[in-house]
């Protein structure tokens, strides 16, 4: 049986079920490269008879790495490794702050945290295809008619940000708070408005990062975002308060 694992001192813990097994079966094909993204596992029938268990424990292996975003599962077909992708961020960060709205104060230290060492990074490492993507989502924000089209545009930008740091992990972060990112930005948006009859110093404070990061600027990026996102700090707070 090809699902031997190590010693508790090697690092792994030792399956304790069958459908563990098919766990860490299907984990060491996955991370030792043997089947990369896109690549088809084998079928249920073909590990059922290599691991010697039931097809239902292998189904129940597979389900349970699909819940991790490791696989994607479909109908009638075999379960295909996924990329990787942020589905348990994603899923965390969502539930987090449903259950408390004022969470998104919380988060937005863990943006503070994040996003102004990826403006540093992006003002190092930004390509001209990816500085002129930015530009054009500063424009959509300029151009845009409502608070929806304005927020869709503020979120190309940053995500436009920590793809250009060249940092993965920083961008699988960020897209994992893709869902309550867009509560916060809709909610500090409405509060910048309560103080602002325009949304010209918005802008204004993504220009710079903007011109700091075609600069290659790291200090200068890394400044204009810390500014930007005690803005969004102060926003949240007032539209919090009424």
């Amino acid at each position: 049986m090809a699902t031997t694992t190590d010693e508790p001192d090697g690092g792994r813990v030792p399956p304790r079920t069958a459908s563990d097994a098919v766990v860490a079966h299907l984990e060491d094909l996955i991370f030792d490269h043997t089947y990369g993204p896109g690549d088809s596992l084998p079928s249920e029938s073909e590990l059922s008879a290599e691991l010697g268990i039931s097809r239902l424990t292998v189904r129940e292996g597979v389900r349970s790495l699909a819940a991790r975003g490791l696989v994607e599962v479909s109908h009638g077909r075999r379960p295909v490794v996924a990329g990787p992708n942020a589905t348990q961020l994603r899923d965390f960060f969502s539930s987090t702050v449903r259950r408390d709205a004022r969470g998104l104060l919380e988060l937005l230290e863990v943006r503070l945290a994040i996003e102004v060492h990826a403006a540093e990074l992006a003002a190092r490492n930004a390509t001209q295809p990816q500085i002129d993507s930015l530009a054009a989502a500063l424009r959509a924000m300029t151009d845009a008619k409502d608070d929806d089209t304005f927020t869709a545009a503020d979120m190309r930008f940053h995500h436009g940000i920590t793809a250009a740091s060249g940092n993965h992990m920083i961008s699988l972060i960020v897209e994992g708070m893709a869902e309550p990112l867009k509560v916060g930005r809709l909610q500090s948006l409405r509060g910048y408005q309560q103080g602002h009859p325009d949304l010209g110093d918005l802008l204004d404070e993504h220009r710079r990062i903007l011109e700091a990061i075609a600069a290659h600027d790291p200090a200068g990026a890394a400044r204009a975002m810390r500014r930007h996102l005690a803005t969004t700090r102060r926003d949240l707070l007032r539209a919090f308060s009424t």
